[in-house]
């Protein structure tokens, strides 16, 4: 009976072409040792975002504001994770139209492809790993705004952000689209998409909050330059999954990036103890554990371009760019970028992108450049790429800072700001908003 009831299913099935089985090779074709990887290197980027970001923002501010930043950190992510599915992905990595965004065929991702086009793993995992940088970028500027700026204001500032800056300049230089395709700026890793849109951004969001109170007069030491290190370890190994994870496949190309990242943080970090040595008379914690961090920035539009042998140079250069941009930003222009956004992501991701535009030449060791490219028309496509997104930055983050301060003030109040943001802000009610 059981056989002669299966004979008529057989048989219509058979009958549907277009039907495909689970176990059909012809559609699950994707590469498990590469789909593994990204998988991994996902979880390596959240490490960034999550701990990594909190604990070395975190112990970089007064004690009073300590908890603030770990809890705008992890509502940044949240927040930004809700938007990513709902229609940040669509907007950075949908079909391609006419290269400003991306359309509109995977919004809360109802379309997505059994393997991303021109890969062979998974678009859901593609979809994962692209989210743990679209997270990844607003909270870097959760840094510039601390201890000063309103809980609500920050999430929705942000939430907006990662819609209206971040996920268009993905789809211009990772998705397809126009500087990409029609100008031939590259990015690896996100020196451009990642780190010059939120640097750039958080110093105009500083620039429009204003200092804190006792800013150059009153001494503001970091509260735990322990929880900065711990914070900056973080960083360093998870952002391999940056680096490597950027290959979209287990190779050598993922190797390469992993190798050049490595060196330059250990580069630059060495490099800013030296120049702390020369001209504060001895190395610090702290100088460590920002000189790695600049030399992660300055390589990652880089790391899969070029040789291990160039990624010393980048990371010996983030170091003094960034080390002086700080001395520039707070001493000379009086911006108070609590701490360094700009300076460090901002300045290290614009400078290691047009470092790019050199050090991809197969003469120095690098890839070698795109059809129709050469060392000059690699590095005009890259300064434009930067020029292009910072201005984009500035001009969307004043017109969204202002929207969100429709909602939210910007600003705590002088007192709560006195008292620190963890009591006045996060030390309340319980459920309590802001």
């Amino acid at each position: 009976m059981t056989k002669q009831l299966l004979l008529p299913i057989a048989a219509m099935l058979a009958l549907l072409p277009g039907t495909a089985l689970a176990q059909d090779g012809r559609v699950d074709v994707a590469n498990s040792g590469d789909t593994a990887w990204l998988l991994a290197a996902s979880a390596l980027v959240t490490l960034v975002a999550l701990p990594g970001l909190s604990l070395f923002q975190g112990g970089m501010v007064r004690a009073r504001n300590f908890l603030s930043v770990l809890v705008q950190c992890g509502a940044i992510v949240a927040a930004a994770s809700i938007a990513w599915v709902i229609v940040g992905y669509t907007v950075s990595f949908g079909d391609v139209g006419n290269g400003w965004l991306g359309s509109g065929n995977a919004w809360m991702l109802i379309t997505l492809g059994n393997v991303r086009e021109g890969t062979a793993i998974p678009e859901s995992a593609f979809v994962l790993f692209q989210m743990a940088f679209a997270v990844a970028a607003p909270a870097l500027m959760a840094g510039a705004w601390a201890e000063r700026a309103r809980f609500g204001w920050v999430i929705t500032f942000c939430m907006l952000w990662s819609l209206v800056v971040y996920a268009p300049v993905a789809h211009w230089i990772w998705g397809g689209g126009w500087l990409a395709a029609s100008v031939g700026t590259v990015d690896w890793a996100g020196g451009i998409v990642v780190h010059a849109t939120a640097g750039v951004s958080a110093l105009v969001a500083a620039i429009m909050l204003g200092e804190r109170k006792g800013f150059l007069q009153t001494p503001m030491p970091p509260h735990s330059p322990a929880l900065t290190m711990a914070g900056a370890a973080l960083l360093w190994v998870g952002w391999f999954g940056f680096s490597g994870g950027s290959a979209l496949a287990a190779n050598d190309d993922a190797a390469a990036a992993i190798i050049a990242t490595h060196v330059a943080a250990a580069a630059a970090a060495l490099t800013w103890l030296a120049i702390e040595r020369l001209t504060a008379g001895k190395p610090t914690g702290m100088g460590f554990a920002r000189g790695a961090i600049a030399g992660l920035v300055i390589v990652t539009p880089a790391a899969g371009f070029i040789s291990p042998g160039s990624a010393i140079l980048f990371g010996a250069a983030g170091a003094a760019a960034c080390f002086f941009a700080i001395r520039l930003v707070k001493r000379k222009l009086r911006i108070d970028d609590s701490l360094d956004v700009f300076a460090v992501h901002g300045v290290g991701g614009m400078l290691g992108a047009v470092l790019t535009g050199i050090f991809m030449s197969e003469s120095l060791g690098g890839t070698g450049y795109g059809e129709r490219m050469n060392m000059v028309a690699q590095i005009v496509a890259q300064i434009i790429g930067v020029g292009v997104v910072a201005v984009w930055s500035v001009i969307a983050t004043a017109i969204l800072a202002l929207m969100a301060s429709i909602l939210f003030p910007m600003r705590v109040s002088e007192d709560a700001e006195r008292e620190g943001l963890d009591i006045t802000s996060h030390g309340g009610r319980a459920g309590e908003f802001d």
